[in-house]
């Protein structure tokens, strides 16, 4: 027995043998010609029991083998769907019919054949020609349930993506929302551009960085935290529309909007201002929606969202005072009603007691797609004021079903303010902190002069959640973060919950 292999894993193993004795390669190589299985099927006559002149060709992974005999029939699938095989002993000859003898659920195989349809109706072809094109050694797993179900989908995403067609459609859906992005940005020429991941600083956000260490330079650097700072530095050098599709980090909590690891969409328009990012976040996602195909009342949950333009426009102070009945000038009673939902207020600056009550009670019901708009200037250190009234930035936030998806500004150039803004912001806070060091060198850049812009971020994994109806961040990134799996290097531990409070393993959903 082969070491390390279980019973059926061997039982397979010896098939692999039997077929090297046939002279065949068990691992495959080139198949040319193969049509798409759901472009096959929709050729299939629609007469029950008969067959065309037509010879086609197709690959895919055996999902289903039912020996009859002097007949085997397969169920055979690939990307866009499945086909029945029907391999008959005379019809294929003795060289193909020993390998269909060696075939088990999962392998890889190609076939030719006339296309027709069985007695019962089934699209199917008759097979002519056999190929085998890879030998699967592991035994599939049963369709998966209870507990068992996480344990499978999010450590071994192959397996949900073979099981479960509508996981693989998913992910590319996430590609074609990709593409659109990249073709809508390039129609309104903007430029793509990669800028480093690895920073001296953290900036551009205030969150928790992931450190590493560079060991030739001796010297500690982050992983990023936003792509907003390099493509600043990109709009004073020129380059008036700039825009990157890249990975962030954030070494924060996990919960079913959040993951450590995830994809931004930044971009910068010189001569532009958050009423340009307004119109053009709402032509990028309402594009993006119909680039699926889906329509734009699009299915969330148990609920319907209305993606049709115009979407509404709503300011800070006037959700506050829908949802409290005051608004940002009133901090006695903010304080008040925070204490009241037992929201912490000791040491907090007025406007964070004041955001916490938004994200609190406001942010959740916003449910159609609502651009927040004029956030307070206090947290919000890169944005200019409002003009005629210091207290209030031009910022939005874009939410939907209660998400934010966007956040945009009218982006701060003046160096000197932007200084004193990083300066006042610094204080106090823990060394830690990603906004704990000035970036000098951006200051720098500002000073040779950096044009007025409107700048947008929006997360791509939010945004694929919402246009593709997942609950979860886990269901849209492709390999999710996992603690280690027991036995793997991973510790026993009778904590389960991390962060927000999302599991970070697999033990529950």
């Amino acid at each position: 027995m082969t070491e390390g292999a279980s019973k059926l894993e061997q039982v397979r193993i010896d098939k692999l043998e039997k077929i090297r004795a046939l002279g065949l390669d068990p691992w495959g190589g080139r198949f040319d010609d193969r049509q798409t299985i759901a472009d096959v099927a929709s050729q299939a006559p629609e007469e029950p029991g008969t067959t065309t002149e037509t010879v086609v060709r197709v690959a895919g992974r055996i999902l289903g083998l039912r020996d009859k005999g002097r007949v085997v029939f397969i169920d055979l699938q690939d990307k866009t769907g499945r086909i029945q095989l029907f391999i008959g002993k005379k019809q294929v000859g003795e060289e193909n019919w020993n390998i269909v003898g060696l075939l088990d659920l999962w392998d890889l195989v190609g076939a030719e054949g006339k296309l027709g349809r069985t007695k019962t109706g089934e699209a199917s072809v008759f097979v002519e020609s056999l190929t085998l094109l890879t030998k699967t050694i592991a035994h599939p797993p049963e369709k998966y349930h209870g507990a068992q179900d996480i344990e499978i989908r999010l450590r071994r995403r192959y397996l949900d993506m073979i099981q479960n067609p509508e996981v693989l459609a998913r992910f590319e859906s996430r590609a074609k929302i990709v593409r659109f992005i990249r073709e809508f940005l390039g129609q309104r020429e903007f430029v793509e551009v990669e800028t480093p991941t690895m920073h001296s600083i953290a900036g551009g956000a205030a969150a928790r960085p992931f450190v590493t260490h560079h060991n030739a330079l001796d010297i500690e650097l982050f992983m990023r935290i936003a792509l907003e700072l390099p493509l600043k530095r990109c709009l004073v050098g020129g380059v008036d529309r700039v825009y990157e599709i890249g990975r962030v980090w954030r070494n924060e909590g996990i919960d079913a909007s959040h993951n450590p690891e995830f994809t931004m969409l930044e971009l910068y328009e010189a001569y532009g201002d958050y009423e340009t990012m307004m119109e053009l976040t709402e032509s990028l996602i309402v594009g993006a929606a119909e680039a699926l195909g889906n329509g734009l009342k699009l299915p969330y949950g148990e609920r319907e969202i209305d993606m049709t333009r115009p979407w509404r426009r709503a300011t800070y102070d006037e959700l506050l005072r829908e949802k409290y009945g005051f608004g940002l000038d009133d901090t006695e009673q903010a304080r008040a009603e925070a204490i009241k939902r037992e929201i912490e207020v000791d040491g907090k600056h007025p406007d964070v007691i004041m955001d916490a009550l938004f994200e609190e009670g406001v942010s959740d019901e916003l449910v159609a797609p609502t651009f927040v708009i004029d956030y307070p200037a206090s947290i919000c250190p890169l944005t200019k004021r409002k003009a005629g009234n210091e207290r209030v930035a031009e910022r939005f936030e874009l939410f939907i079903n209660g998400m934010e998806v966007a956040n945009a500004y009218t982006e701060l150039n003046d160096p000197l303010l932007q200084e004193q803004l990083f300066s006042t912001q610094l204080e106090g806070q823990e060394e830690e902190d990603s906004m704990a060091k000035m970036d000098h060198d951006f200051i720098a850049a500002l000073k040779h002069g950096m044009p007025p812009a409107g700048g947008l971020g929006i997360g791509i994994d939010r945004l694929v959640m919402l246009l593709t109806n997942s609950q979860t961040i886990r269901d849209v990134i492709i390999f999710p973060l996992l603690r280690p799996e027991r036995g793997q290097g991973g510790k026993e531990s009778s904590e389960e919950h991390a962060g927000d409070g999302e599991v970070l393993d697999d033990e529950s959903d």
